[in-house]
């Protein structure tokens, strides 16, 4: 009998992956055709696909095989967004990565958290929890739209430095006043800017060192004995820099991205790749993150409860707009204004306050949530889960139109 449950649960999960690499397929296709992001597709496919409509897809938030798909997913598109950062870019606007993802996501929780309070009626710390959750951008989301469309690169590299390392911000606020909702906790200062502070820099170290012998391994001179192994290194590297600052309570993603900065600037590291096992490497990175996006927003979209959102539709909708239309304005301006050497312009502050996309990193905040049976868990979980769907069906599919409206297209 146990031999048969495996056996099923293999041929499960096998049909699971057939069906996922299908409808990807098909969903990148017609994404094409309509010249949008795959993403908006993808994460309606997995809503017509999950059991509130077809039923064809069932994988709970909290099953293994989601959890797996989600950290890995999230951490190689994560690694691929970072190896497309470039130094000197970095170099140029790096107060402004830094401010946006720390004292900008005080901010956008605040102004966030101040308008729960006045459309739903909570009390305010339980307002201000839905607002850190939703107040961190997503990098899983982010990373794939900046990869398809061709924005000049500053811009575009702020947004996803931004998006990889404001999620140890985000998570870190979750949790300070999730203790002060659940009276398990006190708010300190000194805390969370220590905690922060050992997150980034534990993060920062892992990534970079990994990198620096990734690419050591794959381009140097005399050791560069893994050449031909380039796409497993990068496999062993991501997991191993996610687990390795997990490990020592660090931030995973921030770790991933710092390794995918460091092996896409093997040249100024001193590094030196041939164009055809660049070329390979490059192709073998876009396929595999073309895989992690499929599995996570056709899984995030059939993760969808409708009956849970309906309660909270019209106030979660009214929210999101504030969330949209105030909170992040007003974090970019704010944020990059003090960054005089960047010099940003209006037409690249107004394009970044509006690529700001809400998804996994929140949706997987909103689900601790659920677990561990916060106060109004599930309003949080609705709120994020609609943040989720405007953000990415509004922002994601009309980032070409503004991008070329303000001309920032590359």
């Amino acid at each position: 009998m146990e031999t048969s449950a495996s056996l099923e649960l293999a041929k499960h999960t096998l049909l699971l992956i057939g069906t996922v690499l299908v409808a990807g397929s098909a969903s990148g296709l017609l994404a094409r055709l309509l010249r949008i992001p795959d993403v908006a597709v993808l994460l309606l496919v997995g809503i017509f696909l999950g059991p509130e409509i077809l039923g064809v897809i069932q994988v709970k938030a909290d099953s293994a095989i989601n959890q797996l798909l989600l950290i890995f997913g999230s951490s190689y598109i994560l690694f691929d967004g970072g190896a497309s950062v470039r130094l000197k870019v970095l170099k140029q606007v790096w107060l402004t990565v830094v401010l946006i993802s720390t004292v900008g996501v005080l901010i956008t929780a605040a102004i966030t958290g101040l308008a729960a309070y006045y459309i739903f009626g909570l009390p305010f710390i339980v307002a201000l929890l839905l607002g850190t959750v939703i107040a961190s951008t997503d990098p899983a989301t982010l990373v794939p739209v900046f990869k398809q469309i061709h924005i000049k690169p500053r811009v575009a590299q702020t947004v996803m430095s931004e998006s990889a390392f404001n999620d140890a911000m985000g998570a870190i606020l979750t949790f300070t006043i999730l203790g002060i909702a659940m009276g398990t906790g006190e708010f300190s200062i000194g805390s969370a800017a220590l905690d922060l502070v050992k997150q980034t820099v534990f993060g920062i170290a892992i990534g970079g060192a990994l990198g620096y012998l990734a690419a050591m391994l794959i381009a140097h001179e005399r050791f560069s004995f893994l050449a031909e192994y380039a796409p497993v290194v990068t496999l062993m590297a991501v997991i191993g820099a996610y687990m390795g600052a997990d490990g020592l309570q660090a931030s995973g993603f921030m770790a991933v991205f710092v390794f995918g900065i460091m092996l896409g600037n093997q040249d100024a590291l001193g590094f030196k790749v041939s164009k055809k096992d660049s070329a390979q490497l490059e192709d073998f990175i876009l396929t595999t993150s073309l895989i992690m996006r499929m599995f996570i927003f056709i899984l995030l979209g059939s993760q969808v409860n409708f009956a849970l959102m309906g309660e909270y539709a019209i106030g979660g909708a009214a929210l999101v707009t504030i969330f949209m239309l105030i909170a992040r304005p007003a974090t970019v301006f704010l944020c990059t204004l003090p960054d005089t050497k960047a010099k940003w312009g209006f037409n690249e502050r107004l394009f970044m306050c509006w690529t700001r996309e809400t998804g996994v990193i929140p949706g997987a905040l909103a689900g601790m949530l659920l677990g561990m049976k916060a106060p109004h868990a599930e309003m949080i979980a609705s709120v994020t889960f609609i943040a989720i769907l405007m953000t990415i069906l509004i922002q994601a599919t009309t980032t070409k139109w503004l991008a070329q409206k303000l001309d920032l297209l590359e």
